[in-house]
């Protein structure tokens, strides 16, 4: 078993792993998360909480960090882009599927769009970060001139 896959499992148990808890202790780490964030940011700079920005944020962040892993499991830069996407969708019709068993929390097409977001995010960043390596540190840049 690879790094990668090891992370890879790691992630999806802590994404799962939130969406098995109950609405009030969802809210409750929410909250704690927000106190810590407002401690970093000035009094003026309010960090949103609740169902707002900063859980929609985290889902993004989440999934954005599945996306990476997913694109690297299964050679992003080759030709295996759409299969490693399609499991973060998948990933994240499974997370809202069990929210849907969850007292207090609901699953939402919104919710597997965000997240479906936040995996194609990971795996651009990968992209991106790839090209950027592979054209800075390519043999011929280290030539004199």
């Amino acid at each position: 078993m690879t790094v990668c896959t090891v992370l890879l499992i790691c992630n999806l148990v802590f994404i799962w792993g939130n969406s098995l808890l109950p609405a009030e202790v969802s809210g409750q780490i929410s909250g704690t998360l927000k106190a810590l964030l407002d401690g970093v940011f000035t009094p003026g700079e309010a960090v949103p909480s609740g169902d707002g920005l900063l859980r929609k944020f985290a889902h993004f962040a989440e999934f954005g960090a599945l996306g990476l892993l997913l694109g690297w499991l299964f050679g992003m830069l080759g030709k295996r882009r759409l299969p490693a996407f399609a499991l973060g969708v998948a990933a994240a019709c499974i997370d809202e599927t069990i929210q849907a068993f969850i007292p207090g929390r609901s699953p939402g097409i919104r919710d597997v769009c965000i997240d479906s977001c936040g995996a194609a995010a990971g795996m651009l960043l990968l992209f991106l970060g790839h090209a950027y390596w592979k054209r800075r540190f390519t043999r011929n840049n280290f030539r004199r001139k």
